[in-house]
């Protein structure tokens, strides 16, 4: 169960579906950023998506998803493949750059759900490839 609800989060996320990825959620899910706070509640992780959504296109590929027996804990290691859209804040600008980066989440489930999303990917390498 636990690889399912994974595999159907990031299937919405390579499907452009925000609404489902929210549906593998908790309401109370912290959303651990990329060098960023963390975000709680689903209402952020919407506002997160719909940032994301407008400065990026990204597909993830290369999809490897681990999980423990409990059923409490996951991760996901995959290639992000994307495309800088529209300049983001404090980023180099946009040009419409592509970008391909190795990239990793972690994640803690509650009752089925997805309480906790840690995601992890090189900074630096993200902004050596589009400056």
């Amino acid at each position: 169960m636990t690889h399912d609800v994974i595999e159907r989060y990031f299937a919405a996320f390579n499907a452009n579906d925000a609404d489902g990825m929210l549906a593998c959620l908790t309401p109370d899910v912290a959303h651990h950023v990329n060098e960023g706070q963390v975000r709680s509640g689903k209402d952020k992780f919407a506002e997160f998506l719909g940032h994301m959504d407008r400065c990026y296109a990204e597909t993830l590929t290369d999809m490897v998803i681990f999980a423990d027996d409990s059923g409490t804990r996951a991760a996901a290691e995959y290639t992000v493949n994307g495309t800088y859209l529209r300049s983001d804040d404090g980023l180099p600008q946009a040009r419409g750059q592509s970008y391909c980066l190795p990239a990793g989440s972690f994640f803690t489930l509650r009752d089925g759900l997805i309480c906790r999303v840690v995601t992890y990917y090189n900074l630096a390498d993200w902004v050596r490839q589009v400056s």
